[in-house]
């Protein structure tokens, strides 16, 4: 794996390239990882699988015409065949009045906030496997479980390197560790299934897989037995679990690009209580470890914490640079982007 100094390099050598190659303006993302996974079942090794992979887009502007391009082959006449390839499309792609780079007054200009995303520990397969089976021996110990779809541990390690012909260019690094397990309680038809998993930056601050192989079990014997509940107004208890997918439709209803298309069900809901007095949703990206947190945005801009919701009420739109020009608006530091196609607009 690069060093962040390579991969940033690496960024700033293609966008190089193509402003050579008659770009306007152009913007590069390098994205790299490594992981390895072990997972057991029954108490026997079943699979190690260990991927490694990369990948580089390019974006270019020729005036207000766009395209991007991406690649996961490195080599130099690669990425030259690339440059031209994306340059050819730019000029036959069609005029976008709001396209182009972040305000270049709105960039990171200082050294990236340090985050604590990367560990030093990297645990040998051999650790990955006693983890694994750690994690299915306890969900299996649990009462009432009849047999089990496995248990599994992994680490990674990923880098992301940005830069853009304007004057940004930044990479972090992030690893990752995690234990789960997956296990089946009760028999025939009345047989129910669940898991569990925990996810870390660091190692030292991973559930313990006996833990986490409890958790399984112990959800997995909980579902047996279902009573159906009778109609009526009563307050419901939502699973953390599902915390995620509930948060996920707001977010969908407050992303510039929804707002800009007029395709959002909280069009209207700007400063209006939509939850409770009592929720606060808070997005923090700056949060250390986060297994989300990142230093800057997916366009250069600074990334900060923000609440979302505020006692109930949506306090604003999550924008990236070209939703905002059409909105009249200013981004807010919420550009997502993956290797190809402009960037979207996201939280952490």
């Amino acid at each position: 794996m690069l060093s962040l100094e390579e991969a940033q390099s690496r960024a700033q050598d293609l966008v190089s390239a193509a402003r050579k190659a008659g770009a306007d303006a152009a913007d590069a993302i390098y994205a790299c990882n490594a992981s390895t996974n072990v997972s057991v079942r029954l108490g026997a090794l079943e699979d190690v699988e260990r991927s490694e992979g990369e990948e580089i887009g390019l974006r270019v502007f020729i005036g207000q015409r766009s395209a991007s391009i991406s690649a996961s082959d490195m080599n130099p006449a690669t990425l030259e065949t690339l440059v031209e390839r994306c340059i050819a499309m730019a000029r036959e792609a069609p005029e976008d009045p709001y396209a182009g780079l972040a305000p270049e007054d709105r960039l990171l200009k200082k050294r990236p906030p340090s985050l604590d995303l990367t560990d030093e520990e990297e645990p040998e397969p051999a650790a990955l496997r006693e983890r694994a089976l750690m994690a299915e021996d306890a969900a299996r110990g649990v009462p009432g479980i009849t047999n089990s779809e496995g248990g599994g541990a992994a680490s990674g390690r990923s880098q992301v390197a940005l830069a853009t012909s304007h004057g940004f260019a930044g990479a972090y690094a992030g690893t990752s560790h995690s234990n789960w397990a997956s296990v089946l309680a009760g028999s025939g038809a009345d047989m129910q299934r669940d898991h569990a998993s925990h996810s870390a930056r660091h190692l030292r601050d991973l559930d313990h897989a006996d833990a986490v192989g409890v958790r399984a079990g112990q959800r997995a014997v909980a579902r047996l037995n279902p009573v159906k509940v009778g109609s009526g107004v009563m307050p419901v208890i939502f699973d953390p679990r599902i915390g995620s997918s509930l948060i996920g439709h707001l977010v969908s209803g407050i992303v510039g690009p929804a707002i800009a298309r007029r395709s959002s069900f909280l069009l209207d809901q700007l400063g209006e209580a939509i939850f409770d007095s009592a929720v606060t949703i808070v997005d923090d990206p700056l949060r250390p470890r986060g297994l989300r947190s990142r230093p800057f945005d997916g366009e250069g801009l600074p990334v900060g914490r923000r609440a979302l919701i505020d006692a109930g009420v949506l306090t604003g739109w999550l924008m990236e640079s070209a939703s905002a020009r059409q909105l009249g608006l200013e981004p807010t530091g919420h550009a997502s982007r993956g290797g190809s196609g402009a960037p979207g607009a996201s939280v952490t």
